[in-house]
C-alpha cells in the first residue's frame, strides 16, 4: 500500500455524515495472480497476455472483485472498522484496473441509523481522479455499548 489511514474502529457513536477514509494501492501482477489462486477465477483476460490483447481491453484487466476487495478493506479497517458487519454492496464497474494502475478505494459516510446501527456509504475507486468503481454499501456498525 502506498498511502492509509490509521487501523481501527470508529465506534458509530463517532461516526459523522461526511466522513471518509481512503487507502491508495498499486495493482501489481501477483496480486491478480493471488487473486486467481484464492477465487479460483483463471480467466485469461486477467492472466494471459496473448489472449487479453485480443479481447475488448487491448491487454490485462485485474479482476473487478479485486479492485472491490479494496473498498472492503477500508471499510474493515478504518471506516467504520474493525468489528464492523458488511450487509450489502452496490457496484457498477466504469473501466477496467491494469497491471501496474494505482487505485484510490474511497469510502463516505451517507446515512446514519444509530438505533439501528446501520450506516450507507458511498464506495469508490479511482484511477488519477477518474472513477473505476462506484457503489453504495450498506453496514453494522460496532457500538461501544457493546464492547
Amino acid at each position: 500500500m502506498l498511502d492509509n489511514h490509521a487501523r481501527g474502529t470508529i465506534c458509530i457513536e463517532d461516526l459523522e455524515i461526511g466522513m471518509m477514509r481512503s487507502l491508495t494501492k498499486q495493482v501489481t501482477d501477483r496480486d491478480i495472480e493471488l487473486f486467481a489462486e484464492v477465487s479460483t477465477d483463471h480467466n485469461p483476460v486477467h492472466l494471459d497476455d496473448d489472449y487479453a490483447r485480443d479481447t475488448i481491453f487491448q491487454g490485462r484487466i485485474a479482476h473487478g472483485m479485486l479492485t472491490a476487495g479494496l473498498i472492503s478493506a477500508v471499510i474493515g479497517e478504518q471506516l467504520p472498522g474493525h468489528g464492523t458487519i458488511y450487509m450489502g454492496q452496490q457496484l457498477t464497474f466504469m473501466a477496467p484496473v491494469r497491471p501496474g494502475d494505482i487505485v484510490t478505494a474511497e469510502v463516505t459516510v451517507m446515512e446514519i441509523d444509530h438505533p439501528k446501527r446501520r450506516v450507507t456509504l458511498k464506495t469508490e475507486c479511482k484511477i488519477d481522479g477518474k472513477p473505476v468503481l462506484k457503489g453504495e454499501a450498506k453496514v453494522l456498525a460496532p457500538s461501544r455499548k457493546f464492547d
